[in-house]
């Protein structure tokens, strides 16, 4: 199913605004707040999940908890021309890699990954992107502070 053709109504925004707060609220707690019968709510959230519109259930861990206290963006240019996909499958296989996002502009990726430190960030560049071969030149930003990072949606009213 196309995700441009789902249409959700407000009970269906409702449910999403919930779970995006708490993934781990349960069924009854869900059917209360919306004031709908359990069995029903439960339906409807295996139908967001089936449609794709619930795609995952995930934990957010503190980076520096595992050591992960240097958060880096990489700018980075390719020798490949547009859709191929080379370069992005092999970044995305590397774990200190975050997010691989395809950019408008002087470059191609836009790669977000964590290390412990600048030590362990050259590591990486010298032992997992130099290995690729179609990336022919990078400009990394290390955060000294991260302000704000969201990986929740707006939700509309309905």
């Amino acid at each position: 199913m196309n995700l441009n053709e789902i249409i959700l109504d407000k009970i269906d925004l409702s449910i999403l605004r919930l779970m995006q707060e708490n993934a781990r609220i349960s069924n009854a707690d869900l059917a209360r707040e919306l004031e709908m019968a359990p069995s029903a709510v439960l339906e409807r959230v295996k139908k967001l999940e089936q449609k794709n519109v619930i795609i995952q259930y995930t934990t957010r861990i503190n980076p520096a908890a595992l050591q992960q206290k240097l958060l880096a963006f990489i700018s980075m240019k390719s020798s490949e021309g547009m859709g191929s996909s080379n370069t992005p499958r092999e970044l995305a296989k590397i774990p200190e890699v975050q997010e691989v996002h395809h950019i408008a502009g002087d470059d191609c990726y836009l790669v977000k990954v964590r290390t412990a430190d600048s030590a362990s960030l050259m590591a990486l560049m010298r032992n997992s992107f130099s290995k690729i071969p179609n990336i022919i030149s990078t400009r990394t930003t290390i955060v000294l502070e991260t302000v704000k990072e969201e990986q929740q949606l707006v939700i509309p009213e309905k």
